[in-house]
């Protein structure tokens, strides 16, 4: 199915944005595996929508899982887990000319091609970052297991527009990676967050919406996991991460930056550590030939503009099949990045965690 990802760690979504509920299933996981339920909350408020001084949609949603099978007194029990997220404040009547009216550069109109107007198109439908909330059950869980494992798995916003905060270092720690997490606003350098969050505000002030990227860092992880060719870890996490809503481009260590350098600036030089190997630089993001070299694994991902924006657009009446002017109402985020931080993180602890089950055989 194309909302399920995974291997021996099989993750599947459902539910659509404005339907009477969203939810998640998990098979794979191993049993015996506590979930703290307030770390997980405190996790998810961190992608939970509701205002915040403007810098966010405007939808209040509690976003409190309900686990209905696979978690028996807070304790995985090695049958699939499912959980369920109510929706309650929808507000479907914004969306009743979008039937006819597709937005620019959302999926209305792939989707009225693809199912004959029978998809449920009401706030993004199952193609709405809504459904991130759901994958953040998941990739909360899976980053408790990994945590217990000794790895540690966090993100920051990148940048907004042009502004651009600071890289994560060569050795990044847990502490820095949990810092980042429990912060209002995800930056390394909170001067270059106060201009990323002036930038968001001034962008809605004139009806529209910015874009920005967010870089992920794993710590922790053993060298040797991944597979050569077509199921590296690029590879891997790349499908997963392109499900996320808004998603358009990922790079790895020095990404596309790379292809302007000489090999002599983007090789990472080998050398002995206490006895182990190591780099003494991480261009290559901590994998080399689809398998992780024992450094950090870095990457990065750009998030699109919003293309929900309140100025007035150009599209088509499809039941006119003429030219027709759109003016989208509702509650939209001026820049989604910022709360899709804890989402890269969830895919990728979800990525990582199933790599490493199947990389040992399901055990650790």
């Amino acid at each position: 199915m194309s909302s399920e990802f995974g291997h021996l760690l099989r993750v599947g979504v459902f539910g659509q944005s404005h339907g009477k509920a969203i939810g998640v299933t998990i098979h794979g996981l191993p049993a015996g595996e506590a979930v703290d339920l307030e770390e997980l909350g405190r996790f998810l408020d961190r992608r939970r929508p509701g205002g915040r001084g403007g810098l966010t949609t405007a939808r209040k949603e509690t976003d409190v899982p309900e686990f209905l099978s696979g978690l028996e007194n807070g304790v995985t029990c090695g049958f699939p887990l499912c959980a369920v997220i109510q929706n309650s404040d929808q507000h479907s009547k914004d969306y009743s000319e979008l039937a006819d009216k597709p937005r620019p550069s959302h999926a209305d109109y792939t989707a009225a091609l693809k199912w004959g107007g029978y998809a449920d198109m009401r706030g993004g439908g199952h193609f709405s970052g809504r459904l991130t909330a759901p994958l953040c059950v998941a990739g909360g869980i899976a980053k408790q297991i990994l945590a217990r494992k000794g790895v540690y798995v966090g993100a920051h916003l990148a940048s907004v527009g042009e502004e651009e905060d600071e890289r994560f270092p060569l050795h990044p720690t847990r502490e820095l990676l949990e810092s980042v997490g429990e912060k209002d606003f995800p930056v390394l350098n909170d001067e270059a967050g106060r201009r990323m969050q002036d930038l968001i505000l001034k962008t809605r002030s004139e009806l529209d919406s910015v874009g920005g990227t967010i870089e992920c860092g794993a710590i922790g992880l053993p060298a040797g996991l991944g597979e050569p060719m077509f199921d590296g870890m690029e590879n891997r996490l790349a499908a997963a991460l392109f499900g996320i809503p808004g998603l358009k481009g990922v790079e790895f260590g020095s990404g596309f930056a790379g292809s302007r350098l000489r090999g002599s600036e983007n090789n990472d030089a080998f050398a002995m550590e206490e006895g182990w190997v190591t780099a003494l630089s991480n261009w290559a993001g901590g994998i080399l030939g689809g398998i992780t070299d024992g450094m950090p694994l870095i990457f990065r991902v750009a998030m699109k503009p919003t293309p929900s924006i309140a100025k007035a657009q150009k599209t088509v009446s499809l039941s006119q099949r003429a030219d027709a002017e759109l003016t989208i109402h509702g509650r939209h985020d001026p820049c989604i990045a910022q709360r899709a931080v804890p989402v890269v993180e969830a895919v990728a602890a979800l990525v990582l965690l199933d790599t490493m089950l199947e990389g040992n055989h399901g055990t650790f």
